[in-house]
């Protein structure tokens, strides 16, 4: 019975490994072997295999500026998920039922509305005459429409309702597991609120912290919709920088190696946000 049961994991991990290298590894090569292609107007594209797409990236500042700003954006986009994101969370844990389900449905409410409403909706607030200007103009508090549109800070925002629920998610998966003695314990011990949080709550919410921030920068980083309708022709990031190259200057093997530095960068972030995570925790419980 134990040698005939042996190879069951095996098989039944063929499925999983054939999906994943179908739809995954051999994309991935597709795109790898196209980024390697020349490209002219005179010929398309033609088999020669080459670095002179990766050339052109690194030694035209125009790229260099298109990644500086997709980075910036995918930062602040994680960085006001986690401030807002992880006290939301916490905040859902402590709710009692009734109220717990009904506030987790308004905060996960996004996902079920797609990513170009959402992002047309903003559009609307933060246009020169939308609602939030109109507001602030009716208050008293500006005298002139305030650009929102077209700017990073606006793409930013979009972005962040967009993600959020992707931090709400990460972040109570991890509470689920705290257990409410040990806040009780530090309590009974003399620690306040502050302390209790600092030491104790919070290690523990730190593990759904980098996971959500991994899953919203790899997101923010390649998002398409939200750039495109906040920011525009002109605010260009390398998803859009990917599409214009593809569909209008129908240069693919540039277009391609654009998205392999992508990829290439969302993975080296997402590892290096992970050894950050793992020196941490084998300090702290060491």
């Amino acid at each position: 019975m134990r040698a005939i049961s042996r190879p069951l994991p095996f098989l039944l991990s063929i499925p999983a490994a054939l999906i994943f290298v179908i739809f995954l590894l051999l994309p991935l090569l597709g795109t790898l072997i196209l980024s390697l292609q020349d490209f002219s107007l005179a010929t398309g594209i033609r088999p020669v295999y080459e670095l002179a797409n990766y050339v052109e990236i690194f030694s035209d500042s125009y790229f260099f500026d298109i990644f500086a700003r997709t980075a910036r954006i995918a930062v602040f986009t994680t960085l006001v998920t986690i401030v807002i994101g992880a006290p939301e969370a916490l905040i859902l844990m402590r709710m009692k039922a009734p109220w717990r389900g009904i506030f987790l449905l308004v905060a996960l409410g996004p996902l079920l509305i797609s990513v170009v409403s959402r992002s047309l909706g903003w559009a609307l607030l933060l246009g020169g005459n939308g609602m939030i200007n109109q507001a602030l103009m009716s208050m008293g508090l500006i005298e002139r429409p305030i650009q929102m549109m077209y700017t990073e800070f606006g793409v930013v925002i979009a972005m962040s309702h967009v993600l959020m629920p992707f931090m709400i998610i990460a972040v109570m998966t991890t509470l689920q597991r705290l257990n409410p003695q040990v806040e009780n314990a530090s309590h009974s011990l003399g620690a306040g609120s502050f302390t209790t949080f600092w030491r104790v709550i919070l290690p523990q919410m730190l593990p759904g912290i980098m996971t959500g921030a991994i899953l919203v920068f790899a997101m923010a980083a390649s998002a398409f919709a939200t750039p495109q309708i906040i920011g525009g022709r002109r605010l260009k990031v390398i998803a859009t920088l990917v599409y214009d190259e593809f569909l209008f200057s129908l240069n693919w093997p540039l277009g391609a190696a654009l998205a392999m530095l992508l990829f290439a960068v969302v993975i080296v972030v997402a590892i290096g946000l992970n050894r950050v995570a793992e020196g941490y925790f084998a300090r702290m419980y060491k």
